[in-house]
This record gives C-alpha cells, structure tokens and sequence, in this order.
C-alpha cells in the first residue's frame, strides 16, 4: 500500500474566503483517504469560518510539527497567535503577515522534507507586499526559494483543468514591460520547460504544444508587431528541431473561440491574460495553478481572495479540491516518471570495420 502523501495546505489571507474553501474542501472525508492534509493556520480562526460559513464541524487534530501528523484526520499547525485581528472582507497588514508566516513555515517543513506538497490558499498580492515578500506572487517567491547558487530554477505558471493546460512565458508583468520580454530564447525556454512539464508532471509524452502570438492576428506576418517574426515563429522552428511538436503562432481569440486548443494537450501563452482570461471563461470553478519546473510540487486554486463574499458562505471549494487532488497525482506522475527513467538501456556501439562487429557497453552518453 503506498503511503499516503503529507499535503501542506496553507492558509493564505485569513480575511479572504481561503478558510472556507480550504474547510469545504477538507469536510469531505474522501480527502483523507487520499492524503494527510496539513493546515498551516489557526485552529481558532478555523473554527470562527467553520461556525460562520455554516458547515457541519470539520475535526481539527492540533500538532507542532508534521511528524506528528495523523492518517485519516485534518491536522492543523498553529503559525500565528490567537490575538490575530480579523477584519473579514478587507486587505490588512495583518493578513498580509499571517500569510506570509504560514508560507515561509510550510517551505521550510517541504525543503525539510516533512511534507511532500504544497497546496497554497489565496493572498492578497498588496497586503503580503514588504521587505520579507518582495515579489509579485507566489510563483515568483517559491522560485526564488527554491533556486540553486550554482543553477538558475525558472518557475513555469501552469494553469490546468481537465485536458486544458495554458503556461505563460511572463507571469506578473506589466502590459508596458511584455514586449521586450518576449525573445526567442525566452519563449524557446518555455517551450521547452512546458514539455518537459507534460511529459514528467503529466504523463504526457511526445505532447502537442500550441505556441500563441503576441500581437492581434498573430502580428499579421509583421503588418502588426515584428514579436512573431523575431521571436516567437524562431523559437518554434528551434523547438522543433529538438523533436519538441511546438506549433503556431495562433491568434489567441479565435484559438480559443474556436476550440482549437482541444487538439493539443498544453498551450503557451505570451502574457497572464491573454492565457488566464480564456482559460477562467472555461475553467473557472475547477481551475488550478501548477508551479512547474521547480524541486517540489506546488498548486493553487486559480481564483483570488474573494473578499466581496468572504465570511458568507458562498465560495465553491471545487478549484481548491482539485489543487489537493492535482497536487497528489502530479507527485505521483513524477514518481513514476523517475523510476521509469532511473536506469536508461545504454546504446550499443559497434565498430564499423569489416568482418568486425564488437557490442560495447562501456560507453555512457
């Protein structure tokens, strides 16, 4: 029997609607049958949303540390104090810190190896924002903290839903700075990370990758924006060179408007909305951010802080289970994949001259 994986939950902004659709989520008991889910919070603030969002009483078992975990229940570790000030609905400083404290615990006990998946609830991109946090979202922080002196770590943003799965070459940038972002090497590299993604996180192999422009009409062969031609058309010719079935450019709207991408199994995006607008149009309750390309497994619901409904009862928590149950079979897939690939055959050489064919192992690419 495999040993059911520890997933570290945590609890985002504590004004939002985090709780409760980490609480929706985690009342069915299914979900421990799968896993050991970990919270990284308050078992106070659990237990005011629990009595608020009116859902029968989730059993909470409080632990110290994840080693302490127990199969079959919710364990919840304490990262802030019981004076934690709510102000539901609003972005606070106080939030921001009490988000900010549950991420930092859960990377440590990940990088420990104390859990094995991080399950990340909503935060407030604001209120989170200071010297400990100096980045635009969690993508860009989890890189930076998983990056190795002597070897860059690039993150890849990877939103999925069922067979639909959209990745951007920029993340969280401004409008005005994505031109001069988008270079052949760059989208070459998430053409590249993209496949690598499908292939080990997915169980996809030899995946169809739809490549889309930048500009309306996919730069109409230069009459609008040279990106397609400088860049992105380079990157695909490269990409394929190195057997990776990369295609496109395609115009993002009739891409989308006209089911195109049901044909490939990972779509690449040249900036957040021009891929994270279609995709929540199709995917919105059951959507989920994957973290690809860095050492641990990391996904999220694909929807924010939800503070116009926080406190009421009305938040799904579909996308926040499907980023539980992503998380547990992405791990799986790399499992998989890397006891698959652990041991490659070696290639036979032989020597060419006459009468004289020799098998040599001795060799290794």
């Amino acid at each position: 029997m495999k040993r059911k994986l520890k997933v570290a939950i945590t609890h985002g902004d504590i004004n939002s609607i985090s709780y409760e659709v980490i609480l929706k989520a985690l009342e069915d008991n299914r979900i421990c049958e799968l896993c050991t889910p970990i919270i990284y919070g308050s078992t106070k603030i659990a237990a005011i949303y629990n009595k608020m969002i009116g859902i029968p009483p989730v059993k909470l078992g409080q632990i110290s540390d994840p080693g302490q975990a127990r199969e079959g229940i919710v364990n919840i570790i304490n990262v802030i104090g019981e004076d934690t000030r709510l102000d539901i609905g609003e972005s606070t400083q106080v939030a921001g810190k009490a988000a900010l404290v549950a991420l930092e615990r859960a990377v440590a006990d990940i990088k420990a190896g104390k859990v094995d998946v991080l399950v990340t609830a909503p935060v407030n991109k604001n209120n989170i924002h200071g010297q400990e946090f100096d980045f635009r979202g969690h993508t860009e922080y989890l890189q930076a903290c998983f990056r190795d002196d002597d070897e860059d770590t690039d993150a890849l943003m990877i939103l999925c839903a069922g067979q639909l799965r959209v990745a951007l070459v920029t993340t969280h940038m401004p409008i005005t700075e994505v031109s001069a972002a988008i270079s052949k090497d760059s989208v070459l590299e998430k053409i590249e990370d993209l496949n690598d993604s499908l292939i080990r996180d997915f169980a996809i192999h030899a995946p169809r990758i739809a490549v889309l422009g930048l500009n309306p009409h996919s730069g109409d062969g230069g009459l609008i924006g040279a990106e397609e031609q400088t860049a992105i058309i380079p990157a695909i010719e490269e990409a394929r060179k190195e057997k990776i079935q990369a295609f496109g450019p395609y115009s993002a709207d009739g891409f989308f408007g006209a089911g195109s991408y049901k044909a490939f199994d990972g779509v690449l995006a040249m900036y957040h909305d021009q891929g994270l607008a279609p995709f929540k149009t199709l995917a919105m309750d059951a959507g989920v951010n994957f973290t690809a390309g860095l050492p641990i497994v990391r996904t999220s619901p694909d929807h924010g802080t939800g503070y116009d409904i926080a406190g009421k009862g009305q938040a799904s928590a579909v996308s926040m289970r499907e980023a539980i149950y992503a998380a547990i079979d992405i791990a799986r897939n790399r499992d998989r994949e890397d006891m698959a690939t652990r041991h490659p055959l070696r290639r036979q050489y032989f020597d060419k001259s006459p009468d004289n064919v020799v098998l040599d192992l001795t060799k290794d690419e």
